[in-house]
């Protein structure tokens, strides 16, 4: 592999590892760079296992800080996996799926529209989860729509979190200043 490739990677790591670390300072509920970061992962990552690799490791481990720090008062011990976490990483997965046909071409319209298909996809199965696992939903077609009317309110901070960190992810690589490692244009297609 080439230096340049090597550091295009390098980059392109980072920015997903500091997005994911987002995730434990405060903010607005579901306004997370998880879709952002798949669907980043997905069009700059072109080997496919790293394409989901990366960012469901990147979701993981800030699950494993936010699971154990900040919401250790709900759990008796450490937490390796909660019982949401294949719902919110299979999702991720399905996103980095959809990025990586979508955004064979990357254009402001795509990631915009990538973004919010992200957001629906991230909806459809975390809320398809909650009726599976929570019994506080009849296991029939009225609990499930009542898990996805209980979603409503996060879908929107959802978008807003997708749109907000796709354009932060794929606007920065695109940035001239960004692009260049020691006076070498980091090419990020290709």
């Amino acid at each position: 592999m080439s230096r340049t490739k090597e550091k295009r990677i390098g980059v392109i790591l980072l920015m997903i590892a500091v997005a994911a670390a987002t995730r434990l300072v405060p903010h607005p509920a579901n306004f997370t760079p998880i879709g952002g970061m798949a669907l980043f992962g997905a069009a700059y990552l072109h080997r496919r296992f790293l394409a989901y690799l990366v960012p469901l490791a990147a979701l993981y481990l800030s699950n494993l800080a936010l699971d154990n720090i900040v919401y250790r008062q709900y759990y008796d011990g450490f937490v390796w996996w909660s019982g949401t976490a294949v719902w919110v990483l299979g999702a991720t997965a399905l996103i980095v799926l959809f990025g990586s046909v979508w955004l064979k071409r990357v254009t402001a319209g795509r990631v915009l529209g990538g973004a919010v298909i992200a957001a629906l996809i991230f909806y459809l199965v975390t809320n398809f989860g909650a009726w599976w696992h929570n019994p506080a939903y009849s296991q029939d077609g009225s609990g499930l729509i009542a898990s996805y009317i209980a979603g409503l309110p996060f879908l929107r901070n959802t978008i807003l979190g997708n749109v907000f960190w796709s354009a932060v992810l794929f606007g920065i690589v695109n940035f001239d200043a960004v692009k260049k490692v020691k006076g070498q244009r980091l090419k990020v297609k290709g």
